[in-house]
């Protein structure tokens, strides 16, 4: 029976392409008006999974409930509550950027569509340049004519596969603005990425790796599993301390270092995000996924 204040409910799903087992019992709950991040890397089972809940791919076994229905029997009236916005803008270049909203409107069969329309470009800040033809913007701004895209009808769930990738920072950063105003309005955002510094942003966080949920906790929480590096300078030489629980175990340094005049200054250096989600991986693929996507 399907949780009221869950988006997404997943039990025991299972996908396999051939040989290749995709998703292998994955279970997971989404709360509804939150940003989930779900980070892994190519071949994890992130784009399996968003398969599954657009409809257009099927699990082998399990359940899987959105806003309580069930994607292959209702997805018909699904797909009027789903945005899917894909990593690569499927736009018709030779439309201007209006004109592939009105498209997408159209599909959904939205009344007042050029209100959607304006509605939607007003909100990624494009409306100055409605009128022109996707070809003849810039990388940046045809993603947010995808996003405006999969905004056109307000849907009540908003799919993100890798929606910053190849975009600067300021516009990363315009998106995010975007992400968690949508968030507060009450749309439930799932967000696939590889960017560390962008899952901080998350209220909840899935890390996926060859099919399997392997952590499932909020970005804090996450970042106490880390170790943390304390330098204690004294006559301009540093000695250091590594700690597994360092906000409980710091205070018993200090404690015992006793924080005498000499003490100048005391560094704290935590595992970053990242270095917590390479350590969980297994030594495979993965991590090296991963880390081609921080350099690129």
């Amino acid at each position: 029976m399907m949780t009221k204040d869950m988006a997404i409910e997943v039990r025991d799903v299972q996908k396999r392409y051939g040989h290749i087992q995709a998703l292998k019992g994955l279970t997971l709950d989404i709360a509804k008006g939150q940003i989930f991040g779900l980070i892994g890397a190519n071949g994890a089972g992130k784009s399996t999974f968003i398969k599954l809940l657009v409809g257009i791919s099927k699990a082998d076994q399990g359940d899987l409930r959105i806003f309580g229905l069930d994607p292959n029997k209702h997805l018909a009236e699904l797909r009027q509550q789903i945005g899917y916005m894909p990593q690569s803008p499927a736009l018709y270049e030779d439309l201007s950027a209006a004109d592939n909203l009105r498209f997408f409107g159209r599909a959904h069969r939205l009344s007042q569509l050029n209100s959607h329309v304006e509605e939607a470009l007003d909100f990624v800040e494009l409306s100055q340049r409605a009128d022109d033809p996707v070809g003849n913007l810039s990388g940046g701004m045809r993603q947010r004519v995808s996003l405006a895209c999969a905004l056109v009808h307000q849907p009540r769930l908003l799919l993100l596969d890798e929606p910053t990738a190849g975009v600067d920072l300021k516009l990363r950063s315009a998106f995010w603005r975007h992400f968690k105003q949508l968030a507060e309005q009450g749309t439930t955002i799932l967000v696939s990425t590889h960017q560390m510094d962008e899952a901080i942003h998350c209220n909840h966080l899935a890390i996926i790796s060859q099919g399997e949920i392997i952590a499932n906790d909020r970005p804090d929480n996450l970042l106490l599993r880390g170790r943390a590096t304390v330098r204690i300078w004294r006559k301009g030489k540093p000695q250091a301390f590594q700690f597994e629980h360092y906000p409980e175990e710091l205070a018993a340094l200090l404690h015992a270092q006793g924080l005498d005049k000499e003490v100048q200054r005391v560094e704290i250096e935590p595992s970053s995000l990242e270095e917590i989600v390479l350590n969980m991986l297994e030594p495979s693929q993965d991590i090296q996924e991963i880390k081609d996507a921080r350099l690129n």
